[in-house]
C-alpha cells in the first residue's frame, strides 16, 4: 500500500486524472459553515468538483462524504446533481464535552499565539466551543456528523459491473460488527429487511408468530450508525441482555474520538477524524487492493 499526495487546486488536479481510475472516494470536505471566518469554509464543494469526482470514479464506485448537520442538504444535493445516486446516510455520534480542548490541541504554535492574542484560550472561543456549545436558547448542542453515501451509476447489472470494474457493492463481509465475548451469533440478526421495527435481519415469520433468524459467526450486519464509545453516547443504548440487538450499542461500529496519535507530527488540521473511523469507511466501500481518492484532503 502506498500514498500519493498532490498539492494544488483540487479541481485542476481532478481534471488531470484519468477517468474511471479510482475505486472509491472518501473525503471530509469543507462544511460551508464559515468556520472561524475562514474563506475555505465559505461554502460546500461546488457541483463542478463533484462532477469531476464522478468522472474519475469507476462505474459503480461509492463515495462517502462527511458534512455538517446544518449543511448536509446542500452537500447531498450537489453530489446528486453531479450525477451520483444517493444510497444512504451514515450517522457518526460523538460526545461534545471536550471539543474545546480537542480544537486547542490541534492548533499549531503560531495558531495558538493568534488565538491567545485575539480571544484568549479561556475566553470567547472556549465559551463558543465548550461543553455547553452553543450558548444559545435558539440552537442545539451538536452530537452527530452525517456522512453521505453515494454511488456512481453502474453499467448494466450490478453483477456485470462488479465483474468488469470490481465496484458496485459494499464490503459487508469485512465490516461486520464483532460479537461480544460469549454471545451467540444467533442473537445478532443477519441482513437487511425484516417485519419488525428496530430489527435488521433476514428470515421468515413462523406460524407461531416468531421469526426464523439466520445468525453469522462473523458478526452483525453493519448499520448506518457509528459511535465514539463515550459515556454520553453509550447512555443512549443501555445494555439489556434480553433485548441486546434492540437496545445495546454493541450492534453498531465503535470508533473512539480522534486522539493525539491520530493528529501526528505536523498534522494541525482543526477537524481531524479518527484514523480507525477513516480506515473502516475506506474498507466499507473499497474493493481489496483498490484505489481510494480524497479530493479535499
Amino acid at each position: 500500500m502506498y500514498d500519493i499526495l498532490t498539492h494544488g487546486d483540487c479541481l485542476d488536479v481532478l481534471r488531470s486524472m484519468l477517468g474511471n481510475s479510482a475505486d472509491s472516494i472518501v473525503t471530509d470536505p469543507p462544511y460551508g459553515i464559515k468556520f472561524m471566518g475562514k474563506t475555505w469554509d465559505y461554502d460546500v464543494p461546488s457541483q463542478a468538483i463533484w462532477e469531476e469526482c464522478l468522472r474519475v470514479l469507476k462505474p459503480g464506485g461509492h463515495l462517502l462524504s462527511f458534512a455538517g448537520s446544518r449543511t448536509q442538504h446542500r452537500m447531498a444535493a450537489r453530489i446528486e446533481d453531479a450525477g451520483f445516486e444517493i444510497r444512504d446516510m451514515i450517522v457518526f455520534l460523538y460526545e461534545t464535552s471536550n471539543i474545546a480542548q480537542v480544537l486547542i490541541e490541534s492548533l499549531s504554535p503560531d495558531q495558538l499565539k493568534l488565538l491567545d492574542a485575539t480571544f484568549g484560550r479561556d475566553g470567547i472561543l472556549g465559551w463558543v466551543y465548550g461543553s455547553g456549545f452553543p450558548k444559545s436558547h435558539h440552537a442545539l448542542k451538536p452530537a452527530l456528523e452525517p456522512i453521505t453515501l453515494a454511488r456512481k451509476p453502474c453499467k448494466g447489472t450490478i453483477a456485470s459491473n462488479v465483474g468488469v470494474y470490481g465496484t458496485g457493492v459494499l464490503n459487508i463481509g469485512e465490516c461486520r460488527i464483532s460479537l461480544a465475548e460469549g454471545e451467540s451469533p444467533y442473537d445478532y440478526p443477519n441482513g437487511p429487511g425484516g417485519s419488525e421495527p428496530n430489527h435488521m435481519w433476514r428470515g421468515r415469520s413462523k406460524g407461531d408468530g416468531g421469526l426464523a433468524r439466520q445468525g453469522n459467526p462473523d458478526g452483525r450486519w453493519p448499520a448506518n450508525v457509528i459511535h465514539d464509545g463515550s459515556d454520553a453516547v453509550l447512555a443512549m443504548f443501555p445494555y439489556t441482555p434480553q433485548q441486546v440487538e434492540i437496545n445495546s450499542a454493541s450492534r453498531f461500529f465503535y470508533c473512539a474520538k480522534a486522539s493525539r496519535k491520530d493528529r501526528g507530527e505536523g498534522n494541525n488540521h482543526p477537524c481531524v477524524k479518527p484514523t480507525e473511523l477513516m480506515r473502516y469507511l475506506c474498507r466499507l466501500i473499497t474493493p481489496p487492493g483498490g484505489t481510494v481518492l480524497d479530493p479535499l484532503c
